[in-house]
């Protein structure tokens, strides 16, 4: 991370915001995120001031986000198009920095989360997660192939060859 400070963070917030953004950019973080649920809160003390706000919670590490209007309607169409808070469970966003964003009449940059679902990318199968290891050599046993577990997990040419090795010296 750089060692110059963003005017931004003297306005300490308790809610993400393009100074939050920024810093993650700076360590090459991909913004996506997974929002675990999202609330409405009512005199919530939000940028200085009180009032009613729908706030996105996220299952890493980071502050809510306040979901604005503009927001609101993109996590809308990520769930599938319900306008209902409750069903905005359990989704993955990629977020970014608008730098057109108007608050007050005046261009201040904001952040928005990208209308587009991200592209997830399946977890590896490694060797050293044992309990995932041992599945993915009982499902070759069981079916002869590893296609179940390609739907799941990523699996390198490598890695293929050394778990049917192990469960053919297994075997033998």
């Amino acid at each position: 991370m750089s060692d110059k400070t963003h005017y931004r963070k003297v306005f300490k917030s308790d809610h993400l915001g393009v100074a939050d953004l920024e810093d993650l950019l700076e360590l090459n973080n991909p913004l996506i995120f997974t929002i675990t649920h999202v609330n409405q809160e009512y005199g919530t003390r939000v940028a200085g001031r009180k009032g009613n706000f729908n706030i996105a919670y996220f299952s890493e590490d980071i502050k809510p986000l306040v979901l604005n209007a503009t927001n609101s309607k993109i996590m809308k169409g990520l769930s599938g198009g319900s306008a209902f808070v409750e069903d905005w469970k359990n989704i993955p966003v990629q977020l970014y920095i608008d730098p057109n964003v108007k608050m007050k009449g005046d261009i201040v940059g904001g952040v928005r989360i990208n209308p587009n679902a991200p592209r997830m990318e399946n977890p590896k199968l490694l060797k050293k997660n044992v309990q995932q290891w041992g599945n993915a050599k009982s499902a070759y046993i069981r079916d002869g192939n590893l296609d179940a577990v390609k739907k799941r997990l990523s699996v390198s040419k490598e890695v293929e060859a050394e778990l049917i090795k192990e469960v053919k010296s297994d075997v033998d």
